[in-house]
């Protein structure tokens, strides 16, 4: 592949076009989007309308509010995403067994619901699996095994399997030897709850197996997969579990400060995460091994990897744990060069992109810089500076109409319930825009997504939202928010020849199906 003068070899050789839209949010008969036959469906579907990079969220298991940036495992895979077709396929289930799932919404995600019913049918594939597994899948099982289990994987079916037992509470609210993970009671987890603990190994192989065969079919297609990883992880995860040295924890894994960030666009108290901070100290004194594995994992399933928050790793937000928003916090200095000095060193290239929104100071944007790392840019935020041109974009940059974080283009345009505009920034905010854009109103979204695709931006994306013109109900995420978030889908009618038809043209228009090779 020939690069482009001043863009990151980790990026695609010409100017492309993407779509942002999660995984659970891929259309399916069975009540949640998923890594098997839909996915693979999805495929064909981008191909058709030119789109060259999928980006989609964080892949890992989910737990209570089901946002996909507080996983239980950086590195498990979530299995409500495992396709029920290819299981059926390979005998693991009938199409009976399928049907109940019939009945769940097409149109949003119903956790309280599916959760229950797919984890039933799940379990009863991996039971089947482990007890007629041969051959090809034997040894591949196997092989999944020696490449994992020391590494992550026996930890997250102890963390798995005594969360249960305990009534699926955080792991600090557990008995002390489980929490302590005392070695006697370790053993009798293991003596006890063989089946359960092969059961959730055996999950996390169906998951590798079928994500293996998503990455083949993209890259066949010649489609980018981007994935996106939380700087942090949860308190409540297998990794700080086994792991709490490398976060500033007690014993009894209690933090004293949190993760969040200052008062801004999304929220005049700031964001309160909650996320546990990393030490730092230890983790150089390693030389960032748990790091590194990260990543190197996180390249496995994707080509490129957002990472969230990137600012932290040059400053972070501190905010003491009993602070009820993130007002209080402080800045606190971050591992900066010496992380990614580590990281390249160990891995040779860093395919990743840098969210570099919020409070970017020129600290922050040297560390990126210095590594030729892309940025990003958020049409929602940039077209209302006074020095905004479309022109000026970066080529070593994505740029995007909204990201998950934001209302809908068209939401935006409205100015929703949700919005922390006010009327006066939200109606500057229009004009803006339809000068920009050309309107009109009724097409605002397409006009947003022809400035980005206009820009020099070596990806530019939409998410499916956008490119279907829907409004605020559409909306993914509203951050600070804890219900009904995660839950949109995309209908399959919805991607009717009309859709397909006028993606391609604004794909062609701004010249972004001319991929090198």
């Amino acid at each position: 592949m020939t690069g482009t003068p001043g863009v990151t070899p980790a990026m695609p050789a010409g100017r492309v076009a993407g779509v942002c839209i999660h995984l659970t949010s891929l259309p399916g008969p069975y009540g949640i989007g998923d890594i098997g036959d839909s996915a693979l469906a999805f495929l064909g579907e981008m191909d058709g309308m030119d789109l060259r990079v999928w980006q989609f969220l964080p892949t890992g298991p989910t737990a209570y509010g089901d946002s996909p940036y507080q996983p239980l495992s950086a590195f498990a895979g979530n299995e409500n995403l495992i396709g029920l077709e290819p299981l059926a396929r390979a005998g693991l289930l009938s199409p009976a067994e399928l049907s109940p799932l019939e009945s769940l919404p097409g149109e949003t995600v119903d956790y309280g619901r599916l959760i229950p019913a797919k984890n039933a049918l799940l379990a009863r594939a991996a039971e089947r699996f482990r007890t007629a597994m041969s051959g090809e899948l034997k040894a591949g099982y196997e092989e999944f095994l020696h490449l994992h289990d020391e590494a992550w994987l026996d930890d997250y079916a102890l963390f798995r399997v005594i969360k249960t037992r305990h009534g699926e509470r955080a792991w600090p609210a557990w008995e002390a030897p489980f929490k302590h993970r005392e070695a006697a009671a370790m053993e009798r987890i293991r003596e006890n709850q063989r089946l359960a603990l092969d059961r959730t190994k055996i999950l996390q192989f169906l998951f590798d197996r079928q994500w293996r065969e998503l990455r083949t079919r993209a890259e066949e297609k010649g489609i980018i997969l981007f994935g996106d990883m939380p700087i942090y992880i949860a308190l409540d995860s297998a990794d700080a579990w086994a792991h709490p040295e490398i976060l500033r924890i007690d014993a009894d894994g209690r933090p004293t400060h949190v993760a969040g960030v200052p008062p801004d666009y999304f929220s005049e108290d700031g964001q309160l995460w909650g996320n546990p901070l990393y030490d730092w100290d230890r983790h150089a004194a390693d030389g960032y091994r748990w790091w590194i594995e990260r990543l190197r994992h996180a390249m496995t399933m994707a080509d490129l990897v957002r990472i969230d928050h990137f600012r932290g790793f040059e400053a972070y937000w501190a905010v003491p744990v009993e602070s009820q928003t993130a007002r209080a916090g402080a800045w606190e200095e971050g591992p900066g060069k010496a992380l990614f000095d580590a990281m390249r060193e160990a891995l040779g290239r860093l395919p990743i992109v840098a969210e570099d929104l919020g409070v970017i100071t020129p600290e922050v944007d040297a560390l990126r810089q210095r590594y030729r790392i892309p940025g990003m840019s958020v049409l929602q935020f940039e077209i209302v500076d006074k020095d905004f041109d479309i022109g000026k974009i970066d080529a070593n940059c994505v740029c995007y109409t909204g990201t998950h974080d934001n209302d809908t283009a068209v939401g935006w345009f409205a100015g929703g319930k949700h919005d922390t505009r006010s009327l006066r920034e939200v109606e500057e905010a229009r004009g803006i825009a339809l000068r920009l854009t050309g309107g009109p109103e009724e097409t605002i979204h397409t006009g947003m997504i022809a400035l980005a695709f206009s820009s020099r931006a070596q990806i530019a994306i939409a998410p499916m939202q956008d490119f279907l013109g829907l409004g605020s109900e559409a909306r993914l995420n509203i951050p600070g928010t804890t219900m009904e978030n995660w839950r949109w889908r995309l209908l399959r009618e919805q991607l009717d020849p009309r859709l397909k038809s006028r993606v391609k043209n604004l794909v062609r228009e701004a010249s972004r199906n001319l991929l090198k090779g």
